[in-house]
């Protein structure tokens, strides 16, 4: 099967991973296609180490470029920025046949606001894998009212088929995931910024309290607190002040404090 991946980060490089390990051809469009090439190839090469597959043989049908136009399904994986995925969106679908599926990795932003300047809304679905993609088990798909139901169908498959699990929701602001998980994650920055408890504290009470397999501080610290900031402002603006971004959050931002990805968030890294 032929796939297609429209960026090349972390997000990108963990999903053509995985379609690589489950036998595809995979096509990356990235501009740093160097880069994009060392992620697949390490993450690859940490599977092959835990006994996951061969790392060379993936690797040879990997393909760094344009979507192809024989792809039967690409999925985007750009940033959070919706005016970006909109653009990349709607050059992809200009590149492939009517049949092909289109999906977007997204997190949080409307799938029907995304689908709004394609020519076949239809064929786009929302598909939400979870960091890192390669150990994660969740995909959310995401569904509009004029998601149709074979989109729904191959999208199942796909999942199902590189050893994942799907939940199915409707396109609504922050989906399941987001919706609660960023909720956790800003009661928890406001715990932190009132002194109720330390961050390891807190993490730990969820960790051991609860069976969370992360608590909500390092989980935010690894996703990036600027990208944990970005779709916090999204939700408020959609969903109400429940979901105001508490001033730590926005100070550790503007200071640099982004998380793992810089060394210091709520924790050393």
């Amino acid at each position: 099967m032929r796939i297609g991946v429209i960026g090349g980060g972390r997000m990108g490089a963990g999903i053509a991973q995985v379609f690589l390990a489950a036998g595809d051809h995979v096509t990356v469009q990235e501009p740093e296609a160097r880069a994009a090439r060392d992620r697949i190839a390490q993450g690859l090469g940490v599977a092959e180490a835990r006994g996951g597959g061969r790392r060379d043989e993936a690797l040879a049908r990997l393909e760094l470029g344009p979507v192809p136009a024989d792809a039967s399904l690409v999925i985007e994986a750009v940033p959070e920025d919706p005016k970006l995925k909109a653009e990349v969106l709607g050059e992809a679908e200009a590149r492939l046949p009517g049949g092909a599926v289109l999906a977007t990795n997204t997190s949080s932003l409307s799938i029907a606001e995304l689908s709004a300047g394609l020519e076949r809304p239809e064929r786009l679905i929302g598909m939400h894998f979870f960091n890192p993609v390669p150990v994660q088990k969740l995909v959310e798909i995401v569904v509009t009212r004029a998601t149709a139901p074979e989109v729904l169908d191959v999208a199942r498959r796909q999942v199902e088929r590189v050893g994942k699990t799907a939940v199915v929701v409707n396109d609504s602001p922050g989906f399941a995931t987001s919706r609660l998980g960023v909720l956790l994650g800003l009661e928890a920055i406001r715990m932190v910024e009132d002194g109720v408890a330390s961050a390891e504290d807190i993490d730990t009470a969820m960790t051991l309290g609860y069976g969370h397999p992360m608590g909500p501080l390092k989980l935010g610290d690894l996703v990036g607190l600027d990208v944990r900031l970005a779709i916090a402002e999204y939700l408020h603006t959609k969903l109400g002040p429940r979901f105001e971004p508490p001033r730590l959050l926005r100070d550790k931002v503007a200071a640099g404090e982004l998380g793992r990805k810089t060394g210091k968030g709520f924790y050393e890294w």
